[in-house]
């Protein structure tokens, strides 16, 4: 019986049940309304305000969790149970106080791409160690980076991480970082993303020219078969993460759908209703000659097959891959998606 509740030895005044069968429905009632408060209120943290960060945010609160989403500028949503806080991630003070009694925290936060060496390292110090603070599990979100140039494709999540350039050695050590940490830990491992508002190869080199319907030109062999990761897709496996009942200190990959350069801006140019524009292969000096110097190194990504095995994300967490043209309707801009 809870406290402050009187027992009428008889029947109940006010509702005319006898008194012990009052007490026992109102107690398990109660204990069961605790279990399901218990299982829904849990709370989450997640840095960076992205489109990943903002995707998983929202499916942490479709689910009945209270989330924070914190970022240098989170902006605001209108949404119950999410909070947005501006705060520097760097500062394990700063976020350990809004992450206190949480479950988790996802680390989604992402670095200007020229600056990965010098503002990463603080951003994911600053997060472990506030996990470490008040205990949250930490859930990264990563790319494949990692695997280096001489990664056999398709990529599983249990290869050993081998990288071969600058931002690939600096994602290895921001993992290597959350595994040495005092807490549970899980990397996501993304390709290259598909969806509104992602910064992208595809993007920044192809997008543009072809929403004007003018020739293309793109790093790579524009014939090799590529992965493409949803961001939405990507939301989903972090929030499924959080359910898995399984050792931590792992990765898991991002399930996605594999499209040459060329078969991918065909169908881009479907989805738009026009002629697919000419492709043209970018030189490493064309690259430079065209600002894209952070470009060269990652430029192996795209010169020959690149292929995710994410059967253990499948298998272990039930994410499976959207559509192909589900992720390019998301990836065109409103103005073009209404047509």
């Amino acid at each position: 019986m809870h406290a402050g509740v009187r027992s009428f030895g008889g029947t109940c005044p006010l509702f005319g049940a006898s008194c012990a069968n009052f007490n026992e429905t109102t107690s398990t009632t109660s204990s069961v309304a605790a279990k399901a408060d218990e299982d829904r209120m849990s709370s989450y943290v997640v840095v960076g305000a992205g489109p990943v960060g903002r995707e998983t945010a929202r499916l942490l609160v479709e689910d009945g969790h209270d989330v924070v989403l914190t970022s240098r500028n989170a902006g605001s949503i209108s949404a119950a149970g999410l909070r947005t806080i501006s705060a520097d991630a760097s500062d394990p003070k700063q976020l350990a106080t809004m992450a206190k009694g949480a479950e988790a925290i996802f680390m989604c936060a992402m670095a200007a791409y020229h600056r990965w060496p010098t503002d990463f390292f603080p951003i994911m110090d600053g997060t472990v160690k506030a996990a470490e603070a008040v205990g949250a599990k930490l859930v990264v979100l990563g790319n494949a980076y990692g695997y280096g140039e001489n990664a056999p494709s398709p990529l599983t999540a249990a290869l050993p991480l081998d990288p071969t350039t600058r931002k690939g050695t600096v994602r290895n050590i921001m993992w290597q970082r959350a595994l040495a940490s005092d807490v549970p830990a899980i990397e996501v491992r993304a390709s290259d993303y598909l969806g509104q508002s992602a910064v992208t190869y595809f993007s920044l080199l192809a997008l543009p020219s072809l929403l004007r319907g003018h020739a293309i030109s793109f790093l790579g062999d524009l014939d090799a078969a590529h992965a493409w990761s949803f961001t939405k897709d990507t939301a989903r496996t972090l929030v499924a993460v959080c359910r898995y009942s399984g050792a931590w200190g792992r990765a898991f990959h991002v399930p996605c759908r594999n499209a040459s350069i060329r078969e991918l801006v065909g169908k881009f140019a479907a989805a738009l209703e026009i002629e697919a524009p000419e492709l043209h292969r970018l030189t490493a000096d064309e690259l430079e000659s065209i600002g894209f110097h952070e470009g060269v190194e990652m430029s192996y990504l795209f010169d020959k097959s690149l292929l995710i095995d994410a059967s253990d994300t499948e298998n272990l967490l039930g994410v499976k891959a959207s559509s192909l043209e589900a992720m390019i309707r998301d990836t065109l801009p409103a103005s073009w998606q209404a047509i």
